[in-house]
């Protein structure tokens, strides 16, 4: 796609620097031909002199001259009526004679020739020449400009893919390095948990192989990132509980308590891929935690149909809300106001949710704290 968008804007440059030689030429072929009938009317102007000649027949080859030059013309007696008209599409009798003079008087002033006791006007506009070089070059530059727009667009495409891979490529090389460590831990693990008579350790083994879980669901998150989404059926509901059961087990209990409570109507079926619908919605209920960490409050998770089939995720907390003049840039890729933050976690759940399932994320008003809302399409 992006060779042929290339190509595409390579032809489109030649058949503009095409176009553009043709119609200099032509205007170079034009003026000489001007030129050419201005020198012939100079020539029958001298000849009209010579007594020898009839001037009524050098008066007459100077009329078709003027007609043979292209330009419009209409004139005029002393009461505005047309009395002669050359190069345009009626005759002096048409009412159209009189209706067409104002456009030609707009192009050009008119011309009073005074003789034999009358004054006539002469009312004259452009030749196709002069429009053309009106017209012709203003559609050639936004032509050009477009072309540049196009081309620029698809470098900064390309320059936008070379560094999706290069992510990519380092997620996946990354996801495969913390494959050993994970195994590692997974089979020491298993030697603490067969020691017995030992209850706080085994509840910190239970503990720690949840961790050791979400590590690996984690790396198989990375080697997920530059590859198609998988669409398979899933329960939203299901990823919710997994979502806040995992969070309500690591929020603070003692001192600025953080409560998370999930609601949520019955299974609720969709078409998606989990691992990337489950890491959107870490990620906004990471955010919201975050919100409350040091003050603590309450998160509610809710889940249900519409009316229209799609299925709503809200996640709502009572932390201090995001402020007025940042909430245009919180899904903007780098943008975050937590001293240690990456400014990922909020512009990845929008890309999972908008490019990756065809849905909507956004912040949506609420009376205190903030509240995102998640929209996937039935």
């Amino acid at each position: 796609m992006k060779r042929s968008l290339i190509l595409a804007v390579v032809a489109a440059v030649v058949l503009l620097l095409g176009s553009w030689v043709l119609f200099t030429q032509r205007v170079v072929a034009e003026l000489r031909r001007e030129a050419q009938r201005t020198s012939e009317m100079f020539a029958e102007v001298l000849a009209a002199q010579d007594p020898n000649v009839d001037p009524v027949s050098a008066l007459l080859e100077l009329a078709n001259d003027i007609r043979e030059s292209g330009v419009p013309m209409i004139v005029t007696d002393a009461n505005g009526n047309p009395t002669a008209v050359a190069n345009l599409p009626f005759d002096e009798d048409d009412p159209r004679a009189r209706e067409y003079i104002q456009r030609l008087d707009d192009q050009n002033s008119p011309i009073v020739a005074r003789g034999l006791g009358t004054n006539q006007v002469i009312h004259f506009g452009h030749t196709r020449l002069v429009l053309g070089l009106q017209f012709i070059p203003v559609i050639q530059v936004a032509t050009l400009a477009l072309l540049l727009l196009a081309g620029g667009y698809a470098l900064q495409t390309r320059a936008r893919a070379d560094r999706e891979r290069v992510w990519a490529g380092m997620a996946r090389e990354s996801a495969h390095q913390l494959g050993t460590p994970i195994s590692s831990l997974s089979g020491w693990i298993e030697l603490l948990g067969d020691r017995e008579g030992d209850d706080l350790g085994q509840r910190a083994v239970g503990h720690m192989a949840g961790d050791i879980e979400r590590l690996e669901r984690v790396a198989h998150r990375f080697e997920r990132i530059g590859r198609p989404p998988q669409q398979e059926e899933v329960d939203a509901a299901a990823i919710l509980e997994r979502v806040t059961t995992y969070f309500g087990a690591r929020v603070p209990t003692l001192a600025h308590t953080v409560q998370i409570e999930l609601r949520s109507q019955g299974e609720l079926p969709m078409k998606g891929d989990p691992v990337l619908i489950e890491w959107a919605l870490e990620a906004v209920v990471k955010n919201a935690v975050d919100a409350l960490a040091g003050r603590g409050g309450h998160i509610l998770v809710e889940g249900d149909r519409l009316p229209e089939g799609d299925i709503r995720i809200r996640v709502t907390d009572d932390g201090p809300g995001v402020p007025r003049e940042l909430r245009r840039r919180i899904f903007d890729a780098g943008f975050t106001t937590k001293e240690r933050g990456w400014g990922i976690g909020l512009a990845l759940a929008r890309r999972i949710v908008a490019e990756w399932h065809k849905g909507s994320l956004a912040l949506v008003p609420t009376e205190r704290g903030a509240r995102f809302e998640f929209i996937f399409p039935a």
